[in-house]
């Protein structure tokens, strides 16, 4: 073939939200963990990146990025080191086989949209860097497993590796110098515990203040907490939260989920100077959690916030009236309700106080509503178009 050529590879990657926290690394370099991690694979047809990847001997400028319409940068150490890795796969398969195109010397151009609010808090640059490695790993055709991809994926974002998954998967830390351990893997499929919902109450889609690389490395460096949580409190809650999914327990699920992402956000108050992602309004779903659980009589809602102050809120289908219709009655009017879900769903009486609903009905700007979906899918929705030049969408 000739060198204007242009070969393409297009995937989808989705959000993963963590029940147990990654927060804090070992190895800055290799972005290697301080603790093992779990996390819900989230509904790809409601979050998700679709990357094209492309490349050819006639693009010029070098690898490029664009990124829901802006360019990006490519030079940072993080995507450099998912590019050498790449093309270092596809320069052995060349060199083994002569006769292949040499893909690996040429620029990559690479496109990608998100259809959810980028650097959030809602683990953005977790399926975008997903997306990228699968669909590099496609364009190279090389013969590498998810597993082996989240070892790529998770130089360029930590939490990026368990994105490669769908279900309810795992980051183990691992304890090996050079990072070969340390790896994603799924504790379970989708379809073994199909009924996991989330609702996502979008409180800001602003830029966070502390970006989670520096804010991280300060925890790790100056909080007492941390030092407890790595050593104790995260071996527990995986083992627990590995139970519970097992078992379908949500009871156990809920406040594993719960107390996780209290300790985490605590390690983040201790940290010198003390970091907080969450606001008032965050403060105040916590509380309506609390107040739809005890009209429940039982634990139907269990909340999680990431570094940001988005809540995501984790139920059972078979709760959607409980949670979902407590929440419509104060949030009707906020876009993203899905009409199949709340309809019928309107609450006769207010179960979260009126104080609480106050401050959610000015805090939030739009829900979410999802649940837990797939892996990576392999599309021809590209990106980049048959001549090279970016798709007009």
């Amino acid at each position: 073939m000739g060198s204007e050529t242009i070969y393409r590879a297009t995937t989808t990657a989705p959000v993963n939200i963590a029940v147990v926290k990654y927060w804090g690394k070992r190895d800055t370099k290799l972005n290697l963990p301080t603790n093992s991690s779990l996390s819900v694979t989230l509904s790809q047809a409601d979050l998700r990146a679709l990357t094209t990847a492309s490349c050819s001997a006639s693009y010029t400028g070098g690898d490029s990025l664009l990124l829901n319409g802006e360019n990006a940068e490519v030079t940072g150490a993080r995507t450099q080191a998912c590019f050498r890795e790449l093309r270092a796969r596809r320069a052995a398969l060349e060199a083994a086989d002569p006769s292949l195109p040499k893909l690996s010397t040429m620029p990559l151009r690479l496109v990608s949209e998100n259809n959810f609010p980028t650097a959030a808090g809602l683990a953005s640059s977790a399926a975008g860097f997903a997306a990228l490695a699968r669909a590099i790993a496609d364009l190279y055709e090389l013969p590498a497993s998810p597993a082996e991809l989240s070892l790529i994926a998770r130089q360029g974002s930590g939490s990026a590796c368990r994105s490669l998954f769908g279900g309810y998967v795992a980051w183990r830390m691992g304890d090996k110098a050079d990072g070969s351990d340390s790896m994603a893997d799924q504790v379970a499929d989708a379809a073994h515990w199909p009924e996991m919902r989330a609702l996502i109450l979008v409180v800001s889609a602003a830029k966070k203040g502390v970006s989670s690389t520096s804010g991280m490395q300060q925890t790790v460096e100056t909080s007492g907490l941390f030092k407890e949580r790595i050593a104790s409190v995260v071996p527990r809650n995986m083992a627990i939260m590995e139970k519970a999914i097992a078992e379908r327990d949500f009871p156990a699920f809920a406040e594993v989920t719960m107390r996780d992402s209290n300790s985490f956000h605590a390690t983040c108050a201790d940290t010198y100077p003390p970091i907080f992602y969450m606001n008032d309004v965050s403060r105040a779903a916590i509380r309506a959690v609390e107040q739809v659980n005890a009209k429940a009589g039982r634990t139907v809602a269990a909340y999680t916030f990431d570094a940001g102050p988005n809540a995501v809120i984790y139920y059972l289908e078979k709760d959607a009236a409980a949670v979902v219709g407590s929440f419509y009655h104060i949030l009707g009017a906020v876009e993203g309700w899905k009409a199949s879900t709340v309809q019928g769903l309107t609450s006769t009486s207010a179960v979260i106080e009126e104080g609480i609903a106050g401050i959610l009905k000015t805090g939030v700007s739009r829900v979410i509503e999802t649940g837990v979906g797939g892996g990576p899918i392999k599309t021809e929705e590209h990106l980049v178009a048959a001549d090279g030049t970016p798709v007009k969408r």
